[in-house]
């Protein structure tokens, strides 16, 4: 069984109150947050943890500071593609639906390049575990992705080094293992020309314009539980976004 968190600070329990109500939509785009002294007043905590709290959702993307008025709710762009494999296999203990697969092409330990190393928060060990696999279905590759976790995550968590599938997909075995829960994730996008390996591996056409999203979940302390790096091609959707037009 995984262990339990310890307490989180009072700051954080606030903080992921309302990141949970506006991921479940009861405070949508354009809303108001309640303010520090509110927060203060309904948690019984003073006004400089309050502030914390809602400067902890601003790094997070999720709310905006607006100058004499007040914290407001943010327009999300989210990776759907990556909330609706983690989702389910919460649900159904299998993260990819009929007709999609992955090969695992390599895992083990590596040095971190500069870009996980920051994500993760490397310092003096740079060595990562990390687990790259190519998904396909019928009509081809969907993508190439390369996820990375930390020293302490990877002898917690041996079978990431397996290169065998993992069923119940590797943030749910990595939580198993370590007792450490994912509870929200940041996604950064970029398009660029593909490298010469991804060409080969999308079946590309060399320097064929790719999707990079850098995705990082975190767990209940806010530390980096996870990072994943995949490669779109073209043709191949990895967002979605709905929003009301009035």
């Amino acid at each position: 069984m995984p262990r339990i968190e310890e307490a989180q600070p009072k700051y954080l329990q606030i903080a992921h109150f309302i990141r949970d109500q506006i991921l479940r939509g009861d405070l949508r785009p354009g809303d108001e947050v309640p303010s520090e002294r509110q927060l203060a007043a309904d948690w019984k905590v003073s006004r400089p943890t309050a502030a914390r709290s809602l400067e902890a959702l601003s790094h997070q993307g999720l709310v905006e500071k607006r100058q004499g008025s007040g914290t407001y709710v943010r327009s999300l762009e989210v990776n759907r593609r990556a909330r609706e494999l983690y989702g389910r296999a919460r649900q159904t203990g299998k993260i990819y639906t009929a007709g999609e697969y992955a090969v695992i092409t390599s895992a083990g330990w590596l040095d971190a390049p500069d870009h996980v190393a920051e994500a993760l928060g490397l310092t003096k060990d740079r060595r990562a575990v990390h687990r790259r696999r190519v998904t396909n279905n019928q009509d081809g590759p969907i993508t190439l992705s390369t996820s990375w976790f930390a020293p302490d995550v990877g002898q917690r968590a041996p079978r990431l080094l397996d290169p065998e599938r993992i069923q119940e997909g590797t943030l749910m075995y990595v939580e198993s293992a370590t007792g450490r829960q994912g509870s929200y994730a940041e996604d950064r996008l970029c398009a660029r020309s593909a490298t010469e390996e991804e060409a080969v591996v999308l079946h590309l056409a060399s320097g064929s314009a790719v999707l990079i999203v850098h995705h990082v979940v975190f767990d209940l302390q806010d530390r980096p539980l996870e990072f994943a790096e995949a490669t779109y091609p073209p043709n191949r959707w990895a967002l979605e976004q709905g929003y009301p037009l009035a």
